[in-house]
């Protein structure tokens, strides 16, 4: 694999990190909406593609609370790694669940990005990791915070993107019918284009047969 190649699910694995009520109350770089859409759209395009996904929290029973609902349902059977430390590669549970993925492209996104984003994959892109990050996903105190990890990130070969693009990146081509109506509910239900595309089914759906019929 290089830089240049497209993101393949057969060669991804997910990590989402820390998306607890405590890390919300923190976010102040975005709307918080904006990575609340958007972890969504990476965690539906994950179990869409297939692809295998760790899900983990940092302190979670005292003093985080529970990673959103919102993916956790998505992968009712995956186990959530708790943790102590910020920088998640420093659990070894962790490690695990990403060794026994045996992907070596890693899309990684979570709550704050100037720690909890920037410590793990520093040592995973040492480790010989390739890191995608979608940085709209991400969140953190300051959108100063949030633009220096990231800028961190790509000096450290990280590969940054949007969450949007690794979805259509996913996809391509809108003739993969396998997955074309997942793409279309994601959009419908985290993008302003999926009021287009109501709006378009609507038009050529229940409007154009009453139209017909006059």
């Amino acid at each position: 694999m290089s830089k240049q190649d497209m993101v393949k699910p057969s060669e991804c694995a997910v990590a989402l990190i820390d998306y607890q009520p405590a890390m919300w109350q923190g976010v102040q770089s975005h709307d918080r909406l904006v990575p609340f859409n958007n972890v969504q759209v990476v965690a539906k395009a994950a179990k869409l593609f297939g692809m295998p996904t760790i899900i983990s929290t940092v302190a979670e029973k005292t003093f985080s609370g529970p990673f959103m609902p919102e993916v956790t349902e998505l992968f009712p059977k995956n186990p959530i790694v708790d943790r102590t430390s910020m920088n998640a590669w420093l659990d070894p549970n962790f490690r695990k669940a990403v060794h026994e993925t045996g992907r070596k492209r890693i899309i990684y996104a979570g709550l704050w990005t100037e720690a909890c984003v920037v410590f793990a994959c520093l040592d995973m892109l040492k480790e010989g990791f390739e890191i995608l990050i979608p940085a709209d996903a991400c969140g953190d105190l300051s959108l100063e915070a949030h633009n220096r990890a990231m800028d961190r990130l790509v000096q450290a070969g990280a590969i940054p993107l949007t969450s949007m693009q690794l979805l259509f990146e996913l996809q391509q081509d809108w003739a993969r019918q396998e997955t074309y109506e997942g793409v279309m509910d994601i959009l419908r239900a985290h993008s302003p284009y999926g009021i287009q595309v109501r709006f378009s089914k609507w038009a050529l759906g229940e409007h154009a047969s009453e139209a017909g019929s006059r």
